[in-house]
């Protein structure tokens, strides 16, 4: 343990965004997806017709979760696929 040297830094906000992106870049297009859900759901507030706002925010929150968790999803599937094919061994 002694021989061993621990760098620490602190990472910037860009850097740990980038990070971030390298390692799970579906969860980032998730979060990305969720804001771009919010603002027109915020945009189209004004225009919502006859319903209630209480059952707007709810469908809008339905929605923006429901992009969120399908990029985590496809992101968890993405990366199972390539640990698979990454430890499959070449026939002889």
């Amino acid at each position: 343990m002694a021989d061993q040297k621990v760098e620490i830094y602190d990472e910037t906000a860009g850097e740990k965004l980038s990070r971030k992106m390298r390692e799970s870049p579906f969860v980032v297009a998730g979060v990305v997806g969720l804001m771009a859900a919010c603002g027109h759901g915020a945009y189209k507030y004004k225009h919502r017709g006859a319903m209630s706002t209480s059952v707007y925010l709810m469908q809008l929150r339905v929605t923006a979760q429901g992009i969120l968790i399908g990029c985590i999803t496809v992101g968890m599937a993405w990366s199972m696929f390539n640990q698979l094919l990454k430890h499959k061994k070449p026939e002889q």
